[in-house]
């Protein structure tokens, strides 16, 4: 990990600059109301962050200005900022403000130097760009990474939630751990030899920088909505089923789960659609948190997919895997039954356009109490290696799905361009 800021007049400089819509969560209070109809009703008119549902309560984010809004309105609410403030993040002065975590720049650095230092394995490409003109890396590894063969393609992609940090890091150390032991494990050079694997840790650049610098539950990405409010969230965008219902995504821009004006209006998510438009792959996961559960399509309603039997088989061998290491369980089960409906995102949209095994996997905690999205520095490595297994496990699954087909179809060519080769082109002024 490349040198942290250390001085505090930085880091102080960071939140006095805040733009005027901005709030960070030293200001924000989380607070939580009894499970009532109308009164979550009236709530969800007012636009507000909620986090989630715990022993009949509703918890929700508020700001100065909506607390005392309920006040007025004569809500009755208990307030929990004190009970679930992020203790346990334990990030300090000494290390940033996202301590151990990447930014979008360290993240950058640590791609090119793997890259640079594998040169045989790793190749980082430049696959597009944010809204606010930040590059989209992808990172392949593979034996002949320069060449295009005809081999097994999985995709592993992180961050589409800003908050959501710990999501970058898991996806980026499968690539920095598979070309660490590429030349000292067997297990480790079949499937790398055998596979063309494709990692995203960073889908939200734009978002994840805002959340670091700005509003730690900042949830989107940064298009002005031209309403006063900010942000897509971009696990709505998606083509498929877009717009399904307003249960699974919103069409309120100032919701956390606005899905856009229109399927793929994100730059962002455009970058995903044209990446998977040019490669085959055989399977996906996105990471998100927290929940501590493996789900998979469909999101967009409680119908089970003709693959339910062999994804529902997928998620218990990698819960097991998963559990074998640090004991920790993590549910699994079809998105819309097992978690809540969504619609227009990741999973339901690769399974319903390519038809391969989708996951999410909601990393841990299990829940707000718990830590929710504040994971701490030291969770960062059990993390990974508990999940290391469940990822070789989809790797070695794709090389089998891949080997076992017939009249398979020509290999796509990539119609981006590796960072070494764009250099100098003019992309990613904007750091």
């Amino acid at each position: 990990m490349i040198m942290k800021k250390t001085v505090a007049l930085m880091i102080l400089v960071s939140f006095i600059s805040i733009a005027g819509e901005s709030q960070d969560y030293w200001t924000t209070e989380i607070i939580s109301i009894e499970k009532d109809y109308k009164i979550e009703k009236k709530l969800r008119e007012m636009n507000l962050d909620f986090l989630m549902e715990w022993n009949d309560r509703v918890y929700i984010i508020v700001n100065h200005d909506e607390l005392q809004t309920i006040e007025k309105e004569n809500i009755l609410f208990t307030l929990e900022t004190q009970n679930l403030y992020p203790q346990s993040q334990k990030i300090t002065i000494q290390s940033g403000v996202n301590g151990e975590y990447h930014s979008y720049s360290e993240l950058e650095q640590e791609l090119l130097t793997l890259q640079d230092s594998y040169p045989n394995l790793a190749r980082v490409f430049d696959i597009g760009d944010s809204l606010e003109q930040r590059n989209i890396y992808a990172l392949k590894i593979s034996d002949n990474v320069n060449q295009d063969e005809n081999e097994a393609e999985v995709a592993f992609l992180g961050c589409h939630h800003a908050r959501e940090w710990i999501s970058v890091e898991v996806p980026f150390l499968l690539g920095k751990y598979l070309v660490e032991n590429y030349n000292s494990n067997s297990k480790i050079k079949e499937l790398v030899d055998s596979s063309e694997i494709w990692i995203v840790p960073l889908v939200n650049p734009d978002g994840l920088e805002y959340s670091i610098h700005f509003y730690r539950y900042w949830r989107k990405n940064r298009r002005d909505n031209g309403d006063g409010s900010y942000g897509v969230d971009l696990n709505r965008n998606y083509g498929y089923m877009w717009g399904y219902d307003n249960k699974g995504s919103s069409p309120n821009p100032s919701d956390v789960t606005y899905r856009g004006k229109s399927a793929f209006s994100e730059p962002e998510t455009q970058v995903i659609r044209d990446l998977f438009s040019l490669r085959s792959f055989q399977a996906m996961i996105t990471y998100h948190n927290y929940s501590q559960i493996i789900i998979y399509p469909w999101g967009y309603t409680r119908l089970l997919t003709e693959k339910d039997d062999l994804f529902f088989e997928m998620s218990a061998d990698m819960s097991e895997l998963i559990q074998s290491v640090n004991g920790n369980f993590y549910d699994y089960g079809p998105a819309g039954v097992d978690l809540y409906l969504t619609n227009g995102d990741t999973t339901d949209w690769t399974f319903g356009t390519y038809g391969i095994p989708s996951f999410t996997i909601e990393l841990p905690p299990i829940d707000i109490p718990h830590g929710g999205f504040f994971n701490s520095e030291g969770d960062i490595q059990p993390i990974f290696n508990e999940n290391l297994p469940a990822m070789l496990y989809l790797i070695e699954w794709s090389i089998d799905d891949f080997e076992a087909q017939s009249n398979l179809p020509e290999k796509r060519k990539p119609k981006f361009k590796s960072k070494d080769q764009s250099a100098g082109e003019g992309r990613g002024n904007n750091r």
